[in-house]
């Protein structure tokens, strides 16, 4: 593949974040292979498909918490690599990308010793009963041992998107889905290996990736190199980063808290059907929200740029582009899912109970979709302009003050039961995706317009 860097400081905004973009929506959807691939395999599984899918349903909030720490330092050091690289200081940029692959590797490595030292309580405090708790075993144990891989394949390819590598960014996720997809039925039905056969084709994918995206960041292409020097912790630097990763943490570390709290109360309201239901619903969002965070995380870096090189006029028109096109994506999607459910509960399981537990489950999950988009456009903003405060406040809010205690009330509410699950989540859209939207026009806005200084053309 050609190696093609976007120049952030020329041409329209809108068409630098189509360059960035479109690559990096083709890399959140292979990404979204990673897991989709292996349920898809794993619900077929013949004469325990379903009981598999619930099981590895289960370990989704500790890979969630292993995406969380790599949000955190990755989605805050890139937006303010690129604000850096916008003021023309390319050592402190190089500095901060150094700083954000050492604190990824040092927490990998306590992720991993912990995860596998206390994943048995875990599992069984998410949810697992003595039916699924082997399956999600069998699962977690091998996908532990990757954790060092993802968290440096989600944390430093955001700095490839800063860089304006577009295209190379989209190749590290490719390299590791395509292997994945090859991988996955070999090791699952070809070597018998089932449940942990999914897992070992996943973490040597990421590996691969992993190895890709440090070899372009250590070569001559890359405009900033990582090097021995800018690995040396800086606590100033880790602040920073921290404080701004904070947002993408809270809302991954929350979305895992919300599993446990919807696995739980399913599991008492439903029992393990409902739990498998749950990874179903989970499975379909991914698929509609990566396109969403494809374009928010292309248009993040070329903010951040303009927002450093003070081009507000470009951040605004950035704003408003990428706010519209989330906006009628997840109107459509929304349409789409609640013409045709069937065709997305039958891609991970045609078990004939679960299709008809979970077709109701994603009519009332998805209603109101396009509300999602407003939580997504307004927290890209914030992130992307460093305003750390506000951006972890609204990840906070939507999940854990809203979503978590609807999650544990609404199915005590009129007899509603494992739907009052459901409604927690369109409930939530509506409520913190308009309150993060509101908050971002009427704060970030004003900042924007009172600047002299005027967009380049």
């Amino acid at each position: 593949m050609q190696i093609h860097q976007t120049d952030f400081s020329t041409g329209s905004v809108q068409r630098n974040i189509v360059e960035v973009a479109v690559p990096m929506i083709a890399a959140q959807l292979l990404n979204l292979t990673y897991n989709i691939v292996d349920r898809i395999y794993i619900g077929r599984i013949a004469g325990e498909g379903t009981l598999a899918l619930t099981g590895v349903g289960l370990c989704f909030p500790l890979i969630t918490l292993i995406t969380a720490f790599s949000l955190l330092y990755g989605n805050g050091g890139a937006p303010l690599c690129a604000i850096e690289r916008g003021k023309g200081d390319e050592k402190e940029a190089q500095m901060l990308m150094g700083n954000t692959f050492a604190m990824l590797v040092l927490t990998g490595m306590v992720l991993t010793v912990l995860g596998l030292l206390f994943y048995r309580s875990v599992l069984y405090a998410f949810g697992a009963s003595d039916v699924t708790f082997p399956y999600a075993q069998e699962y977690i144990r091998i996908y532990l041992l990757g954790t060092i891989f993802v968290m440096i394949v989600l944390g430093m390819n955001n700095f490839l998107s800063a860089q304006g590598f577009g295209n190379m960014s989209m190749l590290t996720v490719l390299i590791g889905a395509v292997l994945n997809i090859i991988l996955d039925p070999i090791f699952i039905f070809a070597l018998h290996q089932g449940v942990r056969g999914a897992a070992i084709a996943t973490i040597i994918s990421q590996g691969c990736s992993a190895v890709w995206v440090l070899r372009f960041l250590t070569g001559s292409k890359a405009q900033l190199r990582l090097t021995r020097e800018s690995m040396r912790l800086q606590w100033q630097r880790i602040r920073k980063i921290v404080s701004l990763g904070m947002s993408g943490f809270i809302m991954a570390f929350t979305n895992g808290l919300v599993q446990v709290a919807c696995n739980s109360t399913l599991q008492s309201f439903g029992g393990d059907l409902y739990v498998g239901v749950m990874t179903i619903l989970n499975s379909v969002r991914e698929i509609f929200t990566m396109p969403v965070q494809g374009l928010t995380n292309g248009a993040s870096p070329v903010m951040s740029f303009n927002y450093g090189e003070k081009a507000y006029g470009k951040v605004k028109a950035g704003i408003r582009f990428t706010a519209i096109v989330c906006i009628v994506y997840t109107f459509a999607a929304w349409l789409v899912v609640k013409l045709f459910p069937e065709i997305f509960i039958r891609i991970f399981n045609g078990d004939a109970a679960l299709v008809q537990a979970s077709t109701p489950a994603l009519h009332i999950y998805f209603f109101g979709f396009c509300f999602m988009a407003l939580q997504f456009s307004g927290q890209s903003v914030f992130v992307a302009l460093g305003k750390a405060k506000k951006a972890t406040f609204f990840s906070l809010f939507r999940k854990a003050v809203i979503v978590v205690p609807l999650t544990l009330w609404l199915p005590h509410v009129g007899n509603l039961g494992v739907l009052g699950v459901y409604w927690a989540e369109p409930i939530s859209n509506l409520i913190g995706g308009s309150a993060c939207f509101i908050t971002m026009l009427a704060t970030v806005l004003p900042e924007l317009k009172d600047s002299k200084k005027i967009a380049r053309r």
